[in-house]
């Protein structure tokens, strides 16, 4: 038989016993709950990543652009080829010591390659068609007018989209743009001028096949469109500009150097 101060101390013992399974079950739903929580956001992360797998964080919506907008860039401020009453009004923004701005030029087929294959050019076996020549196509058959706009997109390009402008001035622009959008262009605006305003002579003469030497350096020196690069930037803003290369046909924006095939159906 067992004595009451045995029976006393098996009702602790039992007591103790409950209050650790009690505790016991609360920390084990807690930590169900925990787990199921991490699940649960887990599934969520890895849907956001499929959705958005650079990890970048998402750009705002691209602003309406109205015609009307489009149709204001066509004046004699800005660089602008062919007829602006044309049914086709097609915008560039971009930067000429940008990679991508390049790729979408079809000038160098060279970095092309080096950027992927979704941009490698039919001459070298791929199927990307750069957008640029054949904007020029167009526009050369009097389909379309083209405006080129400054933007900052890869830090050197300065001193070459000054040079569009002077080369403008000569009627020499599409020359002097292939020129400088080829490897060597690419290569010498990143390498060696670096928007370096004392290298004019160097880039005149990069340029001396394509537009008058003399002239280029004359009007690189003279800072003439100095200030309308800052002006190029603040009207890619009112664009919804977001970065290089962006294009418009007409108010049908495409960001990026898209591929032609991806952006005819909006030529009218």
């Amino acid at each position: 038989m067992l004595m009451v101060s045995e029976i006393e101390k098996l009702k602790s013992t039992n007591r103790i016993l409950v209050a650790v399974l009690i505790i016991s079950a609360f920390f084990l739903g807690a930590l169900t709950n925990k787990v199921a929580s991490l699940e649960k956001g887990s599934t969520v992360a890895t849907t956001q990543k499929a959705q958005n797998p650079t990890g970048a964080p998402e750009q705002p919506s691209q602003p309406l652009v109205t015609i009307n907008q489009i149709r204001a860039l066509f004046n004699s401020k800005n660089l602008v080829i062919g007829d602006k009453n044309s049914k086709n009004l097609i915008v560039e923004i971009s930067d000429p010591s940008c990679p991508y701005c390049q790729a979408a030029s079809g000038m160098n087929p060279e970095l092309n390659k080096q950027i992927g294959i979704q941009f490698t050019l039919p001459s070298d076996g791929g199927s990307y068609i750069a957008p640029v020549p054949e904007i020029k196509k167009l526009v050369d058959s009097g389909k379309a007018a083209f405006v080129y706009i400054y933007a900052l997109g890869h830090g050197a390009g300065e001193m070459g989209a000054k040079a569009f402008y002077c080369a403008n001035d000569q009627g020499k622009f599409w020359e002097v743009h292939d020129l400088l959008m080829s490897n060597a262009g690419y290569n010498l605006m990143n390498n060696d001028i670096k928007n370096d305003k004392t290298k004019s002579q160097q880039l005149a003469d990069f340029l001396s096949s394509a537009a008058n030497n003399n002239q280029m350096k004359q009007c690189l020196d003279s800072g003439k469109y100095d200030k309308k690069l800052t002006e190029d930037m603040a009207t890619a803003q009112t664009l919804g500009f977001r970065g290089t290369p962006d294009f418009f046909i007409n108010t049908t924006n495409f960001p990026g150097a898209v591929d032609w095939k991806n952006m005819q159906s909006a030529v009218k």
